[in-house]
């Protein structure tokens, strides 16, 4: 069992507020706090290179504690500033013509489909959608249908934005190989509330974000990389970092993930995120994970029983993002009624999700994420706001 007490105690944030936002940008534990504003300090002290050279090995066991989490090799992974930049980089590095062809989930976020459909019209590839069953995650049957040897690349996503379900990844990862297909994963709502074990999900790529989840800071991110594929790969843009220039006309690539990484970064950041990744394994991802669950479970029960409100979520397995409207009330009034009463919440947009939110015909639904130090006293006082409202 955790220590809620503890935790809550170790989140100041969480003191004079209801915080349901993990899906969005969470509330970080002390201990990142601190490690990314001493490091701050420290660079005002003496300057950066300074700063970052003392910090050497900590910089490295940032790496080092994010392999553990997903059990990878440290060399597979790269370090970015969000999740969005670590999946594009990957996404951009691998070589279509035309003709070929890039699934999509039917819950992928926009900024992967934009960035599909960008790479659609540069190159001749076609972009078509795998289909959601009736429970609304990704339709392994339809999949098996799509797949064939034109299939270059498969997006998938792990917890869509705008709702609780999990899609089916080690399943559709072997069908996607089955015709050596690469499968890019976005875990950015399931790295640090799902376990997330590369060699048993046995994706070719995955991206993921610090400041969801992970309770990390803003402006961090990683890519994972499978690693006889990264050595195959070639990023679209390049550095001294990805690459050592060797000759006046020259250059080799870094022989591991790192070819996907820029020199300059935030020092502060990184080992912020380091922080929140160790904090994560002290405390025991399994233990967390429960309690996420636990909570999102607790909030998704009592708003079904609420006249006028309707739980949005979806499939057959359920991650710690409980989705919801209520009726006569606009979702952007839903979060704002909520602010007024320190309660926090946001809302997803059709934008964010458009082809399963079109499909259901939802512009926006209100988006509760309970993470594991809110408290039930929280989300009691939570779900009679909302009854409130009705």
């Amino acid at each position: 069992m955790l220590d809620i007490a503890g935790l809550r105690a170790e989140t100041p944030g969480c003191e004079n507020q209801v915080f349901l936002d993990s899906a969005g940008s969470s509330l970080p534990p002390r201990i990142v706090v601190d490690t990314t504003v001493a490091h701050l300090r420290r660079e005002a002290e003496i300057g950066g290179y300074r700063a970052a050279n003392e910090r050497i090995d900590d910089l490295h066991g940032v790496k080092a504690a994010i392999a553990e989490l997903i059990n990878a090799d440290p060399a597979a992974l790269a370090l970015s500033d969000s999740a969005s930049r670590s999946w594009s980089d990957f996404f951009y590095s691998v070589p279509l013509a035309p003709g070929d062809r890039i699934l999509i989930s039917g819950s992928d976020y926009g900024s992967n489909a934009i960035a599909a459909l960008q790479r659609a019209r540069q190159t001749g590839a076609v972009v078509e959608a795998i289909p959601s069953d009736s429970s609304g995650q990704l339709d392994l049957d339809a999949l098996d249908a799509m797949i064939d040897g034109r299939v270059k690349l498969v997006s998938l996503v792990h917890v869509p934005t705008n709702g609780g379900l999990v899609n089916p990844v080690a399943e559709a990862t072997r069908i996607a190989h089955r015709v050596g297909a690469l499968v890019l994963l976005d875990a950015c709502q399931s790295a640090g509330q799902l376990p997330l074990d590369v060699a048993e999900l046995e994706v070719d790529a995955l991206s993921a974000t610090g400041r969801k989840w992970l309770r990390g800071p803003r402006g961090t991110g990683f890519l994972y990389v499978r690693p006889e594929l990264a050595l195959s790969l070639e990023p679209g843009r390049l550095d001294l970092q990805s690459a050592e220039w060797t000759a006046p006309d020259d250059y080799v690539l870094a022989p591991d993930a790192s070819r996907f990484e820029f020199w300059e970064c935030s020092v502060a950041n990184r080992l912020g995120l380091g922080a929140a990744v160790r904090y994560l394994l002290d405390l025991g991802p399994a233990r967390v994970y429960a309690a996420i669950a636990e909570r999102a479970e607790y909030v998704r029960k009592a708003l079904a029983e609420i006249p006028g409100v309707t739980v949005r979520d979806r499939g057959t397995q359920h991650a710690g993002i409980v989705s919801f409207t209520v009726d006569r009330l606009e979702p952007i009034q839903v979060r704002d009624r909520l602010a007024g009463e320190d309660i926090t919440v946001t809302v997803s947009h059709r934008g964010s999700t458009l082809l399963d939110m079109s499909a259901r015909e939802l512009n926006s639904v209100v988006r509760a994420a309970p993470h594991c130090f809110v408290s039930f006293e929280d989300l009691d006082r939570f779900v009679g706001a909302v009854r409130s409202l009705t």
